[in-house]
């Protein structure tokens, strides 16, 4: 195994996890999170040696996740895989509440540009000039698609819900 594969290889160990949880987030599908995380870490592979900076490979992989998830809500359902009679493995999909449940599937319902604003602002705690610079736009428009974003999530959202 060379150098590049061998530190790809720790970096993919170190951090596909939590780039899986934040597509789960955007997609509300642990498959297709699955997929998006494999997609954002298959680019990332083919433009490994042209990465100068190690330390900004978050920010970078980051981008790369949510720009492949809004790219693929543009698709329209034609485009998309269809899934076959395999079976499921139960095992790698976590059990969650009722109340994350609720936000999950209200997260679902919202534009993909809001909900991609408010995975990174409140689930990822990045600052609105990290998400601006995630989702390549200014951070006026981190904030407008936030504000749309969390109202669409009152909307949707008719009790309380506690925070976990």
């Amino acid at each position: 195994m060379s150098d590049r594969d061998r530190a790809f290889a720790e970096y993919f160990a170190a951090r596909s996890s939590a780039m899986r949880a934040t597509a789960f987030l955007l997609c509300g599908d642990w498959h297709r999170a699955e997929d998006l995380t494999q997609t954002a870490f298959t680019k990332l592979y083919l433009r490994w040696n042209r990465v100068q900076r190690h330390d900004s490979l978050d920010p970078y992989l980051r981008k790369v996740l949510i720009s492949s998830f809004i790219d693929e809500t543009r698709w329209g359902w034609w485009r998309r895989e269809r899934p076959h009679d395999a079976g499921i493995d139960r095992e790698a999909v976590p059990e969650p509440s009722d109340d994350r449940v609720t936000l999950i599937r209200a997260l679902a319902q919202v534009p993909p540009r809001q909900r991609a604003v408010l995975v990174l602002r409140y689930w990822q705690d990045l600052s609105i000039d990290d998400t601006a610079e995630a989702l390549g736009c200014s951070p006026g428009t981190v904030k407008s698609q936030a504000a749309r974003g969390l109202e669409t999530l009152r909307t949707l959202v008719t009790y309380p819900v506690k925070a976990q």
